[in-house]
């Protein structure tokens, strides 16, 4: 055989697989059309350098291959081989002949009811089988899932992890789309089979609307919904729309489990609300059938996937879906909600009202004291949103590890400058139209004598609540929201959210008491109010 032939036959060649051409790629390698020795058709993945290059992270995947290559299961391409130790790392998967999830929507649009029901039945199988030898795949998303012949096929385990060895979620194996992946896994916490239960309902959402389930746009406001477990199920038939939410639950004990989703899907299946089967987890506050209209009487019959013949419940019919509803939000208890984009400070409105008040209330006792404590808490709140989303970012692209925490300490002083910087610049604004609010309110309302004073009590009020409002909805005041709401979440449980509010109401009214008192407001530390405003 002649030299060039030996380099053209090694050059498409993986260990004993002939290459056969490129299939696509992913986070962690290039996936190839091979045939093995018999002739058959695999799919072998490639692994990239940061993986290939890791000799921990290739022990790591010996170890889950071990157990991946336990799961059998028509509806899941299965690890059939793998070589994680030579120069050129691979692993090797039934190869499934059909087409991503995310093109089929895009190309035909979101899918039947019928078929949505196939599709939620399928990936249900395919689940209690992987979860049965104890592993979670932890990134099912649609393009995760291949069409074939109408049934849904789970493939990609090149990040699954094994349920039982924690030691698992470490370098470079957190890949993904951030709007699929589950908070749990964004902040680094336990990977369950709950896990795989919010991929399957985010996948589902997907597929019955034609649209990610946390919406567009930049990846921290993504990742902010996500965290927050406020989807947008618009499009959704309102009779699974409760399942899909509880299911997408930022909190994994109260998302519903195997049997609880199949009991549901039958439901559905028959004509009835999917959520009639859900048990009401302590706390939850789940949508009942009560509150959800009557199932339509239009069905049509809809095929059992032949992969699950033996396993699927008697013949059902399924609903023709009807218009797409009003956009709804939910929270994460599956109850309606507002838009994420509106109320940024999550289901604590009435803190962030009540704070708003006693800073308005301070500013007629101390305005220069109150505008530096103002200051201080937007620095603060911007720099945990830079922390948070810092944090979230580095898991997303290199997955939790043990530094973690040490390098958001180390970072931390970076993004106390950074939202130092950004709050002076998004402050110029708020400064500039309280001042002209404070001359307005002056005219507008002249002292006993007639003269114009910008600096009494109605006018720095009116001008602090101006400003403050200013900071809080204009430039730069989205970063503002959500580190409030991040600061918020923590310190303030939400069973305590009505007690704070009152707390806060209660220092506000006795702030504009003491205001009142004094007849005017204190400039200290400076002698007399600034710009000029006292004559």
């Amino acid at each position: 055989m002649a030299m060039g032939e030996r380099v053209a036959e090694q050059s498409t060649r993986i260990g004993p697989y002939r290459v056969h051409g490129r299939l696509g790629e992913g986070g962690m390698g290039v996936v190839h059309l091979g045939l093995d020795r018999a002739g058959r058709a695999v799919a072998i993945k490639v692994l990239r350098p940061h993986v290939a290059h890791d000799p921990e992270a290739r022990a790591r995947l010996a170890r889950e291959v071990s157990t991946l290559r336990r799961v059998r299961h028509p509806l899941v391409a299965e690890v059939l081989d793998a070589d994680l130790e030579g120069p050129q790392p691979y692993l090797v998967t039934r190869f499934v002949p059909g087409s991503g999830l995310d093109a089929v929507v895009r190309e035909h649009g979101a899918l039947s009811a019928p078929q949505l029901l196939r599709l939620g039945l399928g990936l249900s199988s395919a689940l209690g089988a992987i979860h049965a030898a104890n592993v979670v795949h932890r990134d099912l998303k649609p393009g995760n899932v291949l069409v074939l012949d109408g049934d849904p096929v789970v493939i990609d385990f090149g990040i699954a992890h094994v349920a039982d060895d924690i030691r698992l979620t470490s370098t470079g194996l957190v890949m993904g789309t951030p709007g699929y992946l589950s908070p749990e896994v964004i902040d680094g916490g336990r990977v369950t089979e709950a896990t795989d239960w919010w991929g399957w309902a985010a996948t589902l959402t997907f597929a019955a609307s034609g649209r990610p389930p946390f919406g567009r746009g930049p990846m921290d406001v993504v990742i902010d919904r996500v965290r927050r477990g406020q989807a947008d199920l618009d499009g959704v038939d309102e009779r699974l729309r409760p399942l899909l939410a509880a299911a997408l639950s930022a909190d994994p004990a109260r998302r519903p489990g195997h049997g609880e989703v199949l009991e549901a899907l039958d439901r559905y299946a028959s004509g009835e609300p999917a959520t009639a089967t859900l048990a009401l987890l302590p706390g939850s506050t789940r949508v009942l059938p009560e509150a959800l209209p009557a199932a339509p009487t239009a069905v049509r019959p809809a095929p059992v996937p032949a992969a699950l013949a033996a396993t699927a419940p008697p013949p059902y019919a399924a609903p023709i879906p009807s218009a797409a509803p009003p956009r709804t939000y939910v929270n994460a208890h599956g109850e309606p909600d507002v838009d994420p984009d509106v109320t940024p400070a999550g289901r604590r409105p009435m803190v962030v009202a009540g704070l708003l008040l006693a800073l308005v209330a301070g500013a007629l006792v101390a305005p220069v004291v109150c505008a530096a404590v103002v200051a201080a808490l937007c620095v603060l709140a911007r720099m945990v949103e830079r922390n948070r989303f810092s944090l979230a970012r580095r898991r997303y692209e290199r997955g939790p590890r043990r530094s973690d925490a040490w390098v958001a300490t180390v970072s931390s002083p970076w993004h106390l400058v950074r939202s130092v910087l950004v709050t002076a610049l998004a402050s110029i604004q708020p400064v500039l139209l309280g001042v002209a609010t404070a001359f307005c309110v002056g005219l507008v309302l002249p002292m006993s004598d007639g003269s114009a004073h910008p600096a009494s009590l109605p006018a720095v009020g009116a001008a602090a609540a101006i400003a403050l409002l200013t900071a809080w909805w204009g430039p730069g005041g989205g970063s503002l929201r959500r580190g409030t709401s991040t600061t918020l979440r923590v310190l303030v449980p939400s069973r305590h959210r009505w007690t704070w509010a009152l707390v806060l109401l209660v220092v506000a009214g006795g702030l504009a008491w003491t205001a009142v008192n004094a007849g005017e407001p204190l400039w200290w530390p400076v002698r007399h109010a600034p710009f000029g405003l006292l004559s």
